[in-house]
């Protein structure tokens, strides 16, 4: 009998491709697929904004198939939940055993998942919850993880932050009262390369563009034509 199968929730950011690192390292668990929202109006990745064909890129580099879930947009939390719930069933269904996700400390965020999948028997499992996030986030950069900021909330954050590599430079640059890895949503990652990878996925940032309050960077791929 192997390893209980297990599904990531999947933001494409620092934190779940650091997740998936970790659970590989711990191995209590086999992933099987990442769980990613995609915007289907824009075919990006919700929230974080980077395009669909980066996720894709991200999925062979893991080595895993991607769980889309297309949500409209706008979307409603009812209208989330309902799309999730159909994911949830055939995770069921195909002898999945939990979701794991990368939430680091909003304790919020994590009775919510638990509300989520309390009724499913899908078990709730966080390989990286409580580790201190400036502890972490020195780890991820020294553990040899590259990423870009694509979504930076301006209220918090200067907009000139957008599109800058996750670096050791970055952490030392960030304001006060910032949290080191943006879990209160300061800003989004883009992960491009690190021990969870078996390749690196080649991107730059180019056009920085306000929308919906928040600063977006995007993110081309440079080992080919602009994704479309």
């Amino acid at each position: 009998m192997g390893l209980p199968k297990i599904l990531l929730s999947w933001s494409g950011g620092k934190d779940s491709a650091w997740a998936l690192h970790v659970l590989r390292q711990e191995a209590k668990y086999e992933v099987v697929g990442l769980l990613t929202t995609i915007n289907e109006a824009f075919r990006r990745v919700a929230i974080h904004g980077y395009r669909e064909a980066l996720l894709d890129a991200q999925a062979v580099a893991a080595g895993l198939p991607v769980w889309k879930v297309d949500l409209p947009f706008p979307c409603t939390n009812a209208e989330y939940e309902t799309r999730m719930a159909v994911v949830l069933e055939r995770a069921v269904a195909e002898g999945i055993h939990g979701i794991a996700f990368g939430d680091l400390f909003l304790e919020e965020i994590r009775a919510y998942r638990l509300r989520q999948l309390e009724k499913t028997g899908l078990e709730a499992v966080f390989p990286v919850w409580g580790i201190p996030t400036d502890e972490l986030a020195e780890t991820m950069v020294s553990g040899g993880l590259r990423a870009f900021l694509t979504c930076v909330d301006p209220r918090v954050l200067d907009p000139s932050f957008a599109g800058r590599r996750f670096d050791a430079k970055l952490l030392k640059e960030l304001p006060a009262g910032v949290d080191r890895c943006g879990e209160r949503g300061e800003f989004h990652t883009f992960a491009c390369e690190g021990p969870m990878f078996s390749r690196s996925i080649a991107v730059e940032p180019a056009e920085v563009i306000e929308r919906d309050g928040f600063v977006y960077a995007e993110l081309l791929s440079v080992s080919s034509e602009p994704v479309a």
